[in-house]
């Protein structure tokens, strides 16, 4: 156990960080929960466009959405965190002064599990296989990755971290879409609406350069 957390100490300052003020820009945006608002609103005018005026069937994806990051996110800060009490890099007194921290980012003292992981993942999980297209899944999967990589770049928490709130992540988006069909029944989603979210999705990431970019060079 203890070569498999020196491995992980390790893996993690070999990922951690760079020497772009640019990138750095880029990731403190990436990693923000509010920059991914739009996404979260494109995918709520899919549920519109496709169920109309059947609110119910919109206000049950949005519960089945909403237990995913209660979950996902809640368990783990309030229960997993504090009972594994395992340090972040950036607080670890092995490694900390090691990390690479962007423009003082922290985060708290515990890390074990990631909850941006867990929390995107859940979401990406739940949303795949509620709309069950290829390329969407790739976005979504991409959009948590991306999550994911930003926690490494910022020094916050281990691969092993991150690997942990993957699997977590996936088991409760599988088990909350298995939840929400036995209260209704699942329909199919138009390919044509779910190029909105995956469009937003993109036009976040360039917006996110375009802004790390102005930002750098001011």
């Amino acid at each position: 156990m203890e070569e498999l957390i020196q491995f992980d100490k390790q893996l993690l300052l070999a990922v951690n960080g760079s020497d772009s003020v640019f990138l750095d820009y880029v990731v403190l945006m990436l990693t923000n929960a509010k920059t991914w608002i739009p996404l979260y609103l494109g995918l709520f005018y899919v549920l519109v466009k496709t169920y109309g005026r059947n609110y119910r069937e919109i206000l049950f994806v949005m519960l089945a959405a909403g237990l995913c990051v209660l979950l996902a996110g809640a368990v783990d800060d309030s229960i997993v965190k504090p009972l594994v009490a395992r340090w972040r890099p950036t607080h670890d007194p092995e490694i900390g002064a090691l990390v690479d921290v962007v423009n003082g980012y922290r985060g708290g003292n515990y890390g074990f599990f990631s909850a941006h992981a867990a929390n995107t993942f859940s979401i990406a999980m739940f949303f795949s296989l509620l709309m069950r297209h290829r390329l969407f899944v790739c976005f979504m999967v991409a959009w948590s990755l991306i999550n994911c990589w930003t926690r490494l770049y910022l020094g916050v928490h281990y691969p092993g971290d991150i690997t942990v709130g993957l699997c977590w992540g996936a088991l409760v988006g599988y088990t909350v879409y298995r939840l929400y069909c036995r209260v209704t029944k699942p329909t199919v989603y138009d390919e044509a609406l779910l190029r909105v979210p995956m469009a937003i999705l993109l036009l976040t990431i360039l917006c996110a350069f375009v802004q790390a970019g102005v930002r750098a060079w001011m």
